[in-house]
């Protein structure tokens, strides 16, 4: 079992939006591990929101989640943060090389989701990703289908670099529904009414998790 599990910031925001940061809580003393989040991430869903109006609220709810160290930074070395930092360059200049479309390279990634993708490879171990963001779950788990997704949103032919396509296939990428999925099986949700498992699934689904439909009924009937 993996001992740490990483965060991206679309899950913990979800969470946040949905009200859902007690059952978040729960999830961490069921998981025998850390919760983990990359400076980047700490960034974008605490620091700089807490500075505005419009997302300060959730930014209160995600810090003292941080204070109480149910998500924290990962305990690295000077020599580990370095490495982290190139780590997550090459990642980005990777994953912003691999496809392109008359003659110029297309970005699908940016820092938040390298840093995340980095910290994974620096632990040394099996630390699943949890990202809601479709490009990057597409591009670690079938990278042909992204590209021509990105051909048909972008409506011109997309060429891929597809020696790039291996680089990003041992990463195991985690949503916020398999969050929800996992709070049910173990019988955290203490809504007494039927449907709250399914509203749940919903709710992230609508709140920026990419999930369609059917991947929602499979998860109802696991």
């Amino acid at each position: 079992m993996a001992k740490h599990l990483i965060f991206d910031s679309g899950p913990l925001i979800n969470f946040a939006m949905n009200g859902l940061l007690p059952l978040f809580k729960k999830l961490k003393g069921e998981f025998d591990g850390d919760f983990l989040i990359t400076k980047e991430v700490k960034s974008e869903v605490i620091d700089y929101p807490e500075t505005t109006r419009k997302y300060e609220l959730e930014a209160i709810q995600i810090k003292e989640l941080f204070n109480e160290g149910i998500i924290k930074h990962a305990d690295l070395a000077k020599e580990q943060v370095d490495e982290l930092r190139i780590k997550r360059e090459e990642i980005m200049n990777i994953a912003n090389s691999t496809f392109y479309a008359q003659n110029k390279n297309i970005h699908i990634l940016d820092k938040g989701e390298c840093a995340a993708l980095a910290l994974s490879k620096i632990m040394n171990c099996d630390s699943p990703i949890v990202i809601d963001e479709r490009t990057t779950r597409m591009l670690c788990e079938n990278p042909e289908n992204l590209r021509k997704l990105l051909q048909k949103k972008l409506h011109t032919p997309i060429t891929a670099n597809k020696k790039n396509y291996d680089f990003f296939k041992d990463f195991t990428i985690v949503r916020s529904t398999e969050l929800v999925y996992m709070a049910h099986k173990k019988g955290l949700i203490e809504f007494k009414d039927p449907r709250s498992y399914e509203a749940m699934l919903y709710a992230v689904k609508f709140k920026g998790c990419s999930v369609s439909e059917e991947e929602i009924e499979e998860l109802k009937n696991m």
